[in-house]
């Protein structure tokens, strides 16, 4: 059994001494007496966390489930600045005994899951669940297999369901449909969904496979978006009553948002109709349909799934973003600190203010999560764009600071496709390109739909010499995401080496496009004014140099050399001093 504090680096920064005296309280007068009860083994403590061995897996669940009832119960009394919560992971393996010390990958697996564990609550694997099912007070939502840090496999993985005996989740009452479930406290610091199975609206057997079909692999999707946690389809396909309310399936699986739909015949055609909705207020976020030939349903299941997901994504994201801001500041985790660093750039625009913003986020996010590694991927790629767009002055120092991020962050997490994206764009911005295509093409061998390693693995080809095929591979990566809030600034790149390959009338194109989707980016207009410049359209060019220096007014020639190339600021020297906003 691990287990370790929640946020324990936030609660030592703003009481040191006090953090100290709780915590030493909640060893001697509940770890240590549930431990005795069941036969556990404190091989070592480890700052706010501790390693435990037992003889049986039975007896460490029930340890583990009498102390965090025990931490609750002791919580109900304190403020909420004196409160501590603690994960705890379970798992069965081998073990090497060295003395009084135990080390193995049995350790390292339990220790993975007490990281994936929400606060309060324990996660166990799945041959240990295995070993305790019927056995134990709880029941166990299958949460799939979970990719553990540092764990060469996928590991099966289950929240365990125990009820806390302190009133948190006793009122929960019985659903419309006869059912009572165990709450769940899966909304913690990283936000959870629930997808309901679709709802059928005819008899006919074909359509309940496809809207199950549907089901589980718009389940399997979300996973992936950066933040999110998914709950299993054994626990959300429980729900498939619709007189169950929404509200009472989020307080049951313990979820802030509910993805739920519809699947009908129209003629010749299947629609699936689907919506997002808050689980607290009941609004509805975000609606689509999607529409496909009934005889081609089947073949397009994969598509629409995907078509899903592209267009809930943003949605989430701004709800996340909207649920971080109502909080107070001390409430804010790791996660929250992450969204906000995206939400101040989609919401100011990609400028030095914004950048600044942004970069304290993610500082945050470290501060309170050193081994958040996808918030340091995207550190260290803000850090690489924005020497590379003149927003930061370019420096040695802030140059191997960005690349010991990025290979810092692969070193942690280099299974996700996320982190490699991020990670290995800043490399290829910060000049290694040969390394930037390695880290890339991994990134989209584990996730081909990821439109932001797409697109900048086509970027760093075009860099390296493959300039046609970078640039068919940056179309394909925005196609992959048509809303997604980076299109314009994706657009403005991809222009970009259209005019190197000598295509200024569909560089004009694109950046045009771009202006569309961002006015407030000077890029695009900057942009703009080299594709007019080249096709000789010097009135144009000045219009749109005026434009990019309104966004702009502190930008100049040198900074144009910075972004778009020492051939591009000598096409402007004779139209800078004209072309004054």
């Amino acid at each position: 059994m691990a287990l370790d504090v929640v946020g324990y680096s936030r609660l030592m920064e703003r009481d040191e001494s006090g953090t100290l005296a709780m915590l030493t309280e909640h060893r001697t007068e509940r770890l240590e007496p549930s431990l005795a009860r069941h036969g556990g083994r404190l091989i070592k403590l480890i700052g706010d966390g501790a390693l435990v061995e037992f003889a049986s897996v039975v007896d460490a669940l029930n340890a583990a489930i009498e102390f965090q009832r025990a931490m609750a119960r002791a919580n109900l009394d304190r403020r909420d600045d004196q409160q501590i919560a603690f994960r705890i992971g379970v798992h069965v393996g081998d073990v090497i005994v060295d003395g009084d010390d135990l080390y193995g990958d049995g350790m390292n697996v339990a220790a993975r899951l007490e990281g994936q564990a929400p606060p309060g609550g324990i996660l166990i694997s799945g041959n240990a669940r295995d070993a305790v099912v019927n056995q134990v007070s709880a029941d166990f939502h299958d949460l799939g297999r979970l990719t553990l840090k540092n764990i060469e496999r996928p590991m099966q993985a289950f929240q365990v369901m125990f009820d806390d005996k302190v009133g948190h989740n006793a009122d929960a009452g019985r659903l419309k449909a006869g059912l009572e479930m165990p709450s769940s406290s899966a909304a913690s610091d990283v936000s959870s969904i629930a997808v309901r199975p679709f709802s059928v609206l005819s008899d006919e057997r074909k359509l309940q496979f496809l809207a199950d079909g549907l089901g589980e692999d718009v389940i399997a999707l979300p996973a992936r978006v950066p933040g999110f946690f998914v709950i299993a389809k054994a626990s959300s396909f429980a729900f498939r009553n619709p007189d169950i309310p929404t509200s009472a399936i989020a307080q049951q699986l313990g979820v802030r948002y509910v993805l739920e739909g519809s699947v009908r015949e129209l003629g010749g055609q299947i629609r699936l109709s689907a919506q997002l909705s808050d689980a607290a207020s009941g609004r509805v976020l975000w609606s689509g349909q999607f529409d496909a030939e009934r005889s081609d349903a089947v073949n397009v299941q994969d598509e629409i799934a995907r078509g899903i997901i592209v267009e809930l994504q943003p949605a989430l994201t701004r709800a996340e973003i909207a649920v971080i801001r109502r909080q107070r500041p001390e409430n804010i985790g790791a996660w929250g600190f992450y969204h906000q660093a995206a939400g101040v750039l989609a919401a100011n625009g990609w400028n030095a203010r914004s950048v600044a913003e942004a970069r304290g986020f993610l500082h945050r996010a470290l501060e309170l999560d050193a081994n958040f590694a996808l918030a340091r991927a995207e550190l260290a790629l803000l850090m690489a764009l924005a020497q590379n767009t003149a927003l930061i002055e370019r420096s040695a120092t802030l140059h191997e600071e960005a690349v010991a991020a990025a290979e810092l962050a692969i070193a942690d997490d280099g299974g996700s496709s996320e982190v490699l994206g991020y990670a290995g764009c800043a490399i290829s911005d910060l000049g290694d390109t040969s390394r930037g295509v390695e880290i890339l093409k991994q990134a989209v061998e584990l996730d081909p739909s990821n439109a932001q390693a797409q697109v900048t693995l086509g970027a760093t080809l075009a860099l390296s010499g493959d300039r046609d095929g970078g640039i068919a591979r940056m179309r394909h990566g925005i196609k992959l995401s048509p809303r997604d809030r980076r299109l314009a600034f994706w657009g403005w790149a991809l222009g970009g080496f259209l005019l190197r390959a000598k295509r200024p009338a569909e560089a004009l194109e694109e950046a045009r496009l771009a202006a569309r989707r961002d006015p407030r980016l000077f890029l695009p207009p900057l942009l703009e004014t080299l594709a007019h410049a080249a096709l000789g359209q010097i009135e144009a060019a000045k219009i749109s140099l005026i434009s990019a220096r309104r966004l702009r007014p502190e930008l100049t020639l040198r900074e144009v050399e910075i972004s778009h190339g020492r051939q591009a600021a000598k096409a402007l020297i004779d139209l800078w001093a004209e072309a004054r906003p």
